[in-house]
């Protein structure tokens, strides 16, 4: 199961074009500033299965976000869910607010994102919020090329 403050159907504003934006309950992050402060608590919001969740995107047929909270708070939840959201030809992208470097440290972490396409990491810093950026809140914050990164030993960043 899996707990779910909202599903926005399609949105423009976390990833390009029209998206179905999961926001999934638990952080720990908990940046100052975070515009999502309802999502730490990963005990907010409601439970949904993964057909729940499946039904809805195949319903509204857009590619993908996953974000929250933090996506990553329960990583193999998130690696069955990117496996599906693929297999059915969708474009995914997951924010979190750990880096590139973090995840591929921890094995848990990198085979949750593996699959999927793109990766906005890194924490938000209010000292750096940028609201001229696309698809994120502060200038520290990268748009990685998921697929790319592993062959060239670095984050391969998608500039916008």
């Amino acid at each position: 199961m899996f707990r779910v403050t909202d599903i926005i159907r399609g949105t423009t504003v976390d990833g390009p074009g029209f998206r179905t934006s999961i926001y999934f309950s638990g952080c720990s992050h908990q940046c100052p500033g975070c515009h999502n402060p309802q999502t730490w608590d990963p005990e907010n919001g409601h439970e949904m299965s993964l057909s729940d969740i499946l039904d809805i995107v195949e319903e509204e047929d857009f590619d993908v976000t996953l974000s929250g909270g933090d996506p990553l708070y329960f990583p193999e939840h998130i690696e069955e869910l990117v496996e599906n959201l693929k297999a059915s030809g969708r474009n995914v992208w997951i924010y979190t607010g750990y880096t590139w470097e973090e995840i591929i440290k921890r094995s848990e972490l990198y085979k949750a994102i593996k699959k999927a396409d793109v990766l906005v990491d890194g924490p938000f810093i209010e000292a750096l919020k940028d609201t001229d950026l696309k698809f994120r809140g502060s200038s520290n914050q990268r748009i990685i090329d998921i697929q790319k990164s592993p062959a060239s030993g670095k984050p391969v960043i998608i500039e916008d």
